[in-house]
């Protein structure tokens, strides 16, 4: 006869998930027991963690033991929000003990100056991890992209024999073809140019950091010193709220530039881009990424005026409403769709897809056709 106080596998998660207030199933045996105190802690609020960083130090090394780190991750994100740690995790004993994750990077990025000095160097060690895993990730994607973009951004009568461009070949020979050989002789090749070290790109990042944008300034550091590192690009990064500020000389470092962010605040959108304005000094070889929820604090008919003056000068437009991996954000509507009249497109992008879009930036490309085909448009949005 089966021992009945251990329970069947679907007994025994119910009981973890429903917590003391399951009486009617059996008791918790061995790790369990400890996973159902750290589950309680948090959720049941009948003991709660309290005040003291030791004891949610010891919280957060025992979730660390006993559930997988995306079950970590939901459950340090949950004890922020449910019980008010934010402060608590200024303690750098905190800092040693949280798993470092996209969330907590952008909860301390928000904090900011708030952060005593004893905890500063455990803060940008987490958030240094963070920035290194997601670099590690995106990096080498991003240049090969970017780099075959820069190459075929130039067109050469005289290419290597891997740049030809064979479509382009055939459609400019198409009067050499020879019937008795079912082919065609070129007579001149067309094929892409290979990017050297001149300059062939500038590229202007600007990134509204309202407090709703803390994960896309994250992946918008990042993406800005990858960019950054490729000598045929020049690349400028510009972060702003009411105020401006460049933080383009902090590109070596993503983790200099997430410092010197101050989330939250006002936004005015039409000062950024009259500072962006002053950057552009090339308008036919250069690219303007505005990242913002354009929920605009300053003068609304300025900045469009702004921004069809960008257009009509020749700069490539690029409109996203978060770069992120997170749902459809919240966005003014009537800014994004007077942006669409001026055929400027304005969606989400996630991370994996930023190196693309640019490429196809920089080829001058149908941006607004590529967003609808990859979905992004209606990345729980409608296209304005």
């Amino acid at each position: 006869m089966p021992d009945e106080t251990i329970p069947d596998e679907r007994d025994r998660r119910w009981r973890l998930v429903l917590g003391s207030d399951a009486e009617s199933l059996p008791s918790l045996q061995g790790g369990d027991v400890e996973m159902d105190k750290a589950l309680s802690a948090l959720y049941d609020r009948k003991g709660g963690l309290g005040g003291s960083a030791p004891r949610v130090a010891r919280w957060l090394g025992d979730i660390r033991k006993y559930f997988p780190s995306t079950v970590v991750q939901v459950m340090q994100q949950d004890a922020i929000e449910r019980l008010n740690l934010r402060m608590l995790l200024l303690e750098p004993e905190m800092m040693d003990s949280v798993v470092p994750d996209l969330s907590l990077a952008t909860t301390l990025i928000t904090l900011g100056e708030a952060i005593p000095d004893e905890s500063k160097a455990s803060a940008r060690a987490l958030v240094r991890k963070v920035v290194g895993d997601i670099e590690r990730r995106i990096a080498d994607g991003t240049q090969a992209t970017l780099r075959g973009a820069l190459s075929r951004n130039a067109r050469t009568s005289r290419p290597l024999s891997a740049d030809i461009d064979w479509n382009r070949t055939i459609a400019r020979n198409l009067k050499t073809f020879q019937p008795d050989l079912n082919t065609i002789i070129p007579e001149r090749l067309v094929g892409f140019r290979r990017a050297g070290r001149s300059v062939t790109k500038d590229i202007v990042l600007a990134i509204d950091q309202s407090g709703s944008m803390a994960e896309s300034i994250v992946y918008s550091a990042v993406f800005g010193a990858v960019i950054a590192s490729m000598r045929s690009l020049r690349t400028s990064l510009v972060v702003f709220d009411t105020e401006v500020v460049d933080l383009t000389d902090l590109l070596d470092d993503p983790v200099d530039v997430l410092f010197g962010t101050q989330l939250g605040g006002g936004t005015d959108i039409n000062r950024a881009i009259a500072y962006c304005q002053t950057l552009i000094t090339r308008p036919a070889d250069s690219i303007f990424v505005l990242i913002s929820d354009l929920y605009e604090g300053g003068v609304r008919d300025e900045m469009l005026a702004r921004v069809k003056q960008l257009v009509d000068a020749g700069v490539q437009v690029v409109v996203l409403l978060a770069l992120s991996d997170s749902g459809a954000p919240s966005f003014d509507r009537e800014i994004a769709a007077d942006l669409a009249a001026m055929e400027i497109p304005a969606f989400a992008c996630t991370p994996d897809a930023f190196p693309e879009l640019l490429a196809l930036a920089i080829n001058k490309g149908d941006i607004r056709g590529w967003a609808d085909r990859t979905g992004l448009a209606q990345r729980g949005m409608e296209q304005a």
